[in-house]
Protein backbone atom coordinates (compact mmCIF):
# COMPACT_ATOMS: atom_id res chain seq x y z
CA UNK A 1 0.00 0.00 0.00
CA UNK A 2 0.87 3.97 -0.70
CA UNK A 3 1.93 5.27 2.82
CA UNK A 4 3.12 8.57 1.37
CA UNK A 5 1.15 11.45 3.46
CA UNK A 6 0.99 14.82 2.28
CA UNK A 7 2.00 16.99 5.65
CA UNK A 8 -0.72 18.34 7.47
CA UNK A 9 -1.53 22.29 7.66
CA UNK A 10 -0.16 23.89 10.42
CA UNK A 11 -2.12 26.73 10.69
CA UNK A 12 -6.46 27.28 10.24
CA UNK A 13 -5.08 29.43 6.79
CA UNK A 14 -2.90 26.55 5.09
CA UNK A 15 -6.34 24.18 5.01
CA UNK A 16 -8.06 25.33 1.85
CA UNK A 17 -4.52 24.66 0.17
CA UNK A 18 -4.04 21.09 1.99
CA UNK A 19 -7.72 20.43 1.00
CA UNK A 20 -6.63 21.17 -2.69
CA UNK A 21 -3.41 18.93 -2.90
CA UNK A 22 -5.47 15.86 -1.81
CA UNK A 23 -7.98 16.77 -4.21
CA UNK A 24 -10.94 16.93 -2.28
CA UNK A 25 -13.90 19.44 -2.37
CA UNK A 26 -13.96 20.04 1.42
CA UNK A 27 -14.44 18.85 4.56
CA UNK A 28 -16.58 16.09 6.06
CA UNK A 29 -16.74 16.82 10.06
CA UNK A 30 -19.46 15.10 11.74
CA UNK A 31 -18.40 16.96 15.56
CA UNK A 32 -19.20 20.32 15.67
CA UNK A 33 -21.44 21.64 17.92
CA UNK A 34 -23.97 24.82 18.45
CA UNK A 35 -26.22 25.69 20.85
CA UNK A 36 -28.36 28.69 22.34
CA UNK A 37 -26.06 31.33 23.26
CA UNK A 38 -27.21 31.39 26.70
CA UNK A 39 -26.14 27.57 26.73
CA UNK A 40 -23.32 28.18 25.04
CA UNK A 41 -21.65 30.84 27.19
CA UNK A 42 -22.38 28.31 30.48
CA UNK A 43 -20.42 25.53 28.14
CA UNK A 44 -17.48 27.83 27.89
CA UNK A 45 -17.96 28.90 31.32
CA UNK A 46 -17.42 24.71 32.42
CA UNK A 47 -14.19 24.58 30.27
CA UNK A 48 -13.19 27.73 32.16
CA UNK A 49 -13.36 25.87 35.09
CA UNK A 50 -11.46 23.00 33.49
CA UNK A 51 -8.74 22.47 36.07
CA UNK A 52 -11.01 21.69 38.58
CA UNK A 53 -13.36 19.19 36.58
CA UNK A 54 -10.40 17.78 34.90
CA UNK A 55 -7.08 19.06 36.22
CA UNK A 56 -5.54 20.82 33.37
CA UNK A 57 -6.68 23.60 31.78
CA UNK A 58 -8.61 24.06 28.53
CA UNK A 59 -8.86 27.33 26.64
CA UNK A 60 -11.74 27.72 24.02
CA UNK A 61 -9.54 28.90 20.90
CA UNK A 62 -12.84 29.86 19.16
CA UNK A 63 -14.81 32.27 21.81
CA UNK A 64 -16.57 34.19 18.71
CA UNK A 65 -20.11 35.12 18.08
CA UNK A 66 -22.33 32.70 15.66
CA UNK A 67 -22.05 34.21 12.98
CA UNK A 68 -18.26 34.37 13.36
CA UNK A 69 -17.97 30.42 13.76
CA UNK A 70 -20.41 29.87 10.75
CA UNK A 71 -17.74 31.93 8.50
CA UNK A 72 -14.83 30.02 9.78
CA UNK A 73 -16.38 26.43 9.09
CA UNK A 74 -17.36 27.73 5.71
CA UNK A 75 -13.80 28.87 5.27
CA UNK A 76 -12.04 25.89 6.57
CA UNK A 77 -14.05 23.58 3.93
CA UNK A 78 -16.85 22.31 6.00
CA UNK A 79 -19.84 21.87 3.57
CA UNK A 80 -22.60 21.04 5.63
CA UNK A 81 -21.97 22.26 9.02
CA UNK A 82 -23.21 20.00 12.37
CA UNK A 83 -24.73 21.75 15.26
CA UNK A 84 -24.70 19.34 17.88
CA UNK A 85 -26.37 19.56 21.16
CA UNK A 86 -27.31 17.26 24.16
CA UNK A 87 -29.32 17.55 27.83
CA UNK A 88 -28.41 16.67 30.67
CA UNK A 89 -31.42 16.24 32.76
CA UNK A 90 -34.98 15.40 31.73
CA UNK A 91 -36.94 17.97 29.63
CA UNK A 92 -33.54 19.49 27.46
CA UNK A 93 -34.24 17.49 24.61
CA UNK A 94 -37.15 18.78 22.94
CA UNK A 95 -36.48 21.84 23.33
CA UNK A 96 -33.14 21.77 22.17
CA UNK A 97 -34.53 20.25 18.94
CA UNK A 98 -37.43 22.48 18.60
CA UNK A 99 -33.76 25.48 18.63
CA UNK A 100 -31.78 22.82 16.39
CA UNK A 101 -34.28 22.65 14.12
CA UNK A 102 -35.00 26.70 13.59
CA UNK A 103 -31.25 27.25 13.15
CA UNK A 104 -31.20 25.01 10.42
CA UNK A 105 -33.88 26.20 8.94
CA UNK A 106 -32.28 30.08 9.72
CA UNK A 107 -28.58 29.13 7.92
CA UNK A 108 -29.19 26.51 5.09
CA UNK A 109 -25.96 24.95 5.20
CA UNK A 110 -25.98 23.82 8.81
CA UNK A 111 -27.18 20.40 9.30
CA UNK A 112 -30.37 19.47 10.94
CA UNK A 113 -29.17 17.53 14.17
CA UNK A 114 -31.24 16.39 17.39
CA UNK A 115 -30.89 14.70 20.50
CA UNK A 116 -32.53 12.63 22.84
CA UNK A 117 -32.97 11.61 26.61
CA UNK A 118 -34.16 8.53 28.55
CA UNK A 119 -37.75 10.04 29.79
CA UNK A 120 -41.83 9.54 28.72
CA UNK A 121 -42.33 11.18 25.25
CA UNK A 122 -39.22 10.17 23.74
CA UNK A 123 -40.23 8.47 21.38
CA UNK A 124 -42.33 10.92 19.95
CA UNK A 125 -40.59 13.68 19.78
CA UNK A 126 -37.50 11.63 18.31
CA UNK A 127 -40.28 10.59 15.54
CA UNK A 128 -41.08 14.40 15.24
CA UNK A 129 -37.46 15.14 15.02
CA UNK A 130 -36.91 12.60 12.06
CA UNK A 131 -40.32 13.64 10.38
CA UNK A 132 -38.72 17.31 10.34
CA UNK A 133 -35.65 16.01 8.85
CA UNK A 134 -33.32 15.20 11.40
CA UNK A 135 -29.83 13.66 9.82
CA UNK A 136 -27.91 13.64 13.13
CA UNK A 137 -28.24 12.87 16.74
CA UNK A 138 -25.95 13.48 19.93
CA UNK A 139 -26.12 11.28 22.75
CA UNK A 140 -23.28 11.78 25.70
CA UNK A 141 -23.42 9.42 28.29
CA UNK A 142 -21.01 11.07 30.68
CA UNK A 143 -22.92 14.09 30.74
CA UNK A 144 -26.68 13.08 30.55
CA UNK A 145 -25.65 10.39 33.15
CA UNK A 146 -27.45 7.05 31.75
CA UNK A 147 -27.27 3.91 30.39
CA UNK A 148 -27.02 3.94 26.22
CA UNK A 149 -29.31 0.65 26.70
CA UNK A 150 -31.93 2.37 28.96
CA UNK A 151 -35.42 0.48 28.16
CA UNK A 152 -36.98 4.22 28.02
CA UNK A 153 -35.21 4.77 24.98
CA UNK A 154 -36.01 1.49 23.22
CA UNK A 155 -38.61 3.24 20.83
CA UNK A 156 -36.14 6.27 20.01
CA UNK A 157 -33.27 3.87 18.88
CA UNK A 158 -35.85 1.35 17.53
CA UNK A 159 -36.96 4.48 15.03
CA UNK A 160 -33.71 5.44 14.84
CA UNK A 161 -32.75 2.41 13.52
CA UNK A 162 -35.33 1.88 10.88
CA UNK A 163 -34.72 5.37 9.70
CA UNK A 164 -30.94 4.59 9.28
CA UNK A 165 -30.41 7.85 11.15
CA UNK A 166 -26.80 8.37 12.66
CA UNK A 167 -26.09 8.73 15.79
CA UNK A 168 -23.10 10.38 17.56
CA UNK A 169 -22.26 9.23 20.73
CA UNK A 170 -19.51 9.91 23.53
CA UNK A 171 -19.35 6.74 24.78
CA UNK A 172 -15.60 6.37 25.79
CA UNK A 173 -13.93 7.20 29.71
CA UNK A 174 -12.18 10.29 28.55
CA UNK A 175 -11.75 12.84 28.81
CA UNK A 176 -13.46 11.83 32.29
CA UNK A 177 -15.24 8.48 32.90
CA UNK A 178 -18.80 8.17 33.78
CA UNK A 179 -21.33 5.41 35.70
CA UNK A 180 -21.95 4.63 32.00
CA UNK A 181 -18.99 4.87 30.09
CA UNK A 182 -17.02 2.18 28.25
CA UNK A 183 -17.89 -0.01 25.45
CA UNK A 184 -19.48 -2.81 27.23
CA UNK A 185 -23.28 -0.82 27.30
CA UNK A 186 -22.66 -0.15 23.66
CA UNK A 187 -22.06 -3.39 22.82
CA UNK A 188 -24.92 -3.99 24.73
CA UNK A 189 -27.31 -1.46 23.04
CA UNK A 190 -26.43 -3.14 19.77
CA UNK A 191 -27.49 -6.50 20.91
CA UNK A 192 -30.85 -4.62 21.23
CA UNK A 193 -30.57 -2.59 18.25
CA UNK A 194 -28.46 -4.24 15.94
CA UNK A 195 -29.59 -1.51 13.36
CA UNK A 196 -28.56 1.12 14.62
CA UNK A 197 -25.85 3.72 12.98
CA UNK A 198 -23.57 5.13 15.55
CA UNK A 199 -20.61 7.16 15.51
CA UNK A 200 -17.96 6.47 18.42
CA UNK A 201 -16.90 10.39 19.18
CA UNK A 202 -13.07 10.46 19.91
CA UNK A 203 -12.63 6.38 18.81
CA UNK A 204 -14.28 5.63 21.67
CA UNK A 205 -10.97 7.13 24.07
CA UNK A 206 -9.02 5.74 26.21
CA UNK A 207 -10.95 2.39 25.05
CA UNK A 208 -9.84 2.28 21.70
CA UNK A 209 -9.13 -1.01 21.07
CA UNK A 210 -12.65 -2.17 22.50
CA UNK A 211 -14.11 0.19 20.01
CA UNK A 212 -12.36 -0.58 17.22
CA UNK A 213 -13.54 -4.40 17.75
CA UNK A 214 -17.15 -3.74 17.97
CA UNK A 215 -16.65 -1.25 14.30
CA UNK A 216 -15.21 -4.46 12.85
CA UNK A 217 -17.84 -7.08 14.18
CA UNK A 218 -20.69 -3.68 12.79
CA UNK A 219 -20.29 -2.12 9.81
CA UNK A 220 -22.36 0.29 10.32
CA UNK A 221 -20.15 1.70 13.05
CA UNK A 222 -17.86 4.66 12.61
CA UNK A 223 -15.42 6.12 14.67
CA UNK A 224 -14.83 9.81 14.85
CA UNK A 225 -11.43 11.48 15.48
CA UNK A 226 -12.20 14.23 17.44
CA UNK A 227 -9.53 15.25 19.22
CA UNK A 228 -7.12 12.17 19.13
CA UNK A 229 -3.93 12.01 18.15
CA UNK A 230 -3.77 15.77 19.27
CA UNK A 231 -0.90 17.07 21.26
CA UNK A 232 -3.77 18.01 24.18
CA UNK A 233 -4.66 14.56 24.03
CA UNK A 234 -1.85 12.75 23.72
CA UNK A 235 -1.14 13.95 27.53
CA UNK A 236 -3.47 12.11 28.85
CA UNK A 237 -5.15 9.56 26.36
CA UNK A 238 -2.30 9.00 23.53
CA UNK A 239 -3.03 6.75 20.52
CA UNK A 240 -0.80 3.13 21.37
CA UNK A 241 1.47 2.07 18.60
CA UNK A 242 -0.43 -0.92 17.87
CA UNK A 243 -4.12 0.68 17.67
CA UNK A 244 -2.48 2.98 15.33
CA UNK A 245 -2.02 -0.06 13.04
CA UNK A 246 -5.64 -1.50 12.88
CA UNK A 247 -6.44 1.82 11.53
CA UNK A 248 -6.00 1.28 7.97
CA UNK A 249 -7.74 -1.47 8.29
CA UNK A 250 -10.54 0.64 9.49
CA UNK A 251 -10.35 2.97 6.58
CA UNK A 252 -14.07 2.83 5.66
CA UNK A 253 -15.31 3.75 9.17
CA UNK A 254 -13.19 6.44 10.38
CA UNK A 255 -14.75 10.00 10.04
CA UNK A 256 -13.80 13.31 11.21
CA UNK A 257 -14.56 15.26 13.95
CA UNK A 258 -13.38 18.21 15.53
CA UNK A 259 -15.52 19.38 18.71
CA UNK A 260 -15.33 23.17 17.01
CA UNK A 261 -15.60 24.91 18.82
CA UNK A 262 -14.79 23.81 22.56
CA UNK A 263 -11.01 22.80 21.54
CA UNK A 264 -7.97 24.43 23.03
CA UNK A 265 -5.81 24.48 19.92
CA UNK A 266 -6.20 25.55 15.77
CA UNK A 267 -9.07 23.38 13.98
CA UNK A 268 -6.07 22.91 11.54
CA UNK A 269 -4.06 21.06 14.43
CA UNK A 270 -6.72 18.12 14.09
CA UNK A 271 -6.12 17.61 10.57
CA UNK A 272 -2.18 17.58 11.11
CA UNK A 273 -2.36 15.29 14.05
CA UNK A 274 -4.09 12.34 11.70
CA UNK A 275 -1.61 13.15 9.09
CA UNK A 276 1.16 12.82 11.22
CA UNK A 277 0.16 9.55 11.71
CA UNK A 278 1.55 8.75 8.15
CA UNK A 279 -1.21 6.35 7.47
CA UNK A 280 -1.28 7.72 3.68
CA UNK A 281 -2.90 10.05 1.54
CA UNK A 282 -5.67 7.89 0.73
CA UNK A 283 -6.94 7.71 3.71
CA UNK A 284 -7.25 10.58 5.23
CA UNK A 285 -9.16 11.50 1.62
CA UNK A 286 -12.07 9.03 3.19
CA UNK A 287 -11.68 10.11 6.86
CA UNK A 288 -11.44 13.85 5.57
CA UNK A 289 -14.34 14.02 3.33
CA UNK A 290 -15.17 10.71 1.55
CA UNK A 291 -16.66 8.15 4.79
CA UNK A 292 -18.43 11.42 6.42
CA UNK A 293 -20.05 12.66 3.33
CA UNK A 294 -21.21 9.02 2.52
CA UNK A 295 -22.55 9.26 6.90
CA UNK A 296 -24.17 12.49 6.45
CA UNK A 297 -25.58 12.35 2.63
CA UNK A 298 -23.62 14.84 1.21
CA UNK A 299 -23.07 15.71 -2.95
Amino acid sequence: MNRTTTPGPRTDEEIPGYLAALDLPGLADVHVHFLPDRMQQKVWEYFDAAEENYGWAWPINYRFDEAARLQLLRGFGLKAIPALSYPHKPGMARWLNAWSAQFARRVPDVLHCATLYPEPGVGSYVAEAVAGGARLFKVHVQVGGFAPDDPLLDPAWELLAGARVPVVIHAGSAPLAGNFTGPDLVARLLARHPGLVLVIAHLGMPEYDAFADLAEAHPDIYLDTTMVGTDFTNGFAPLPEAYIRRLPGLAAQVVLGSDFPNIPYPYAHQIQALARLELGDEWMRQVLWSNGARLLGLA
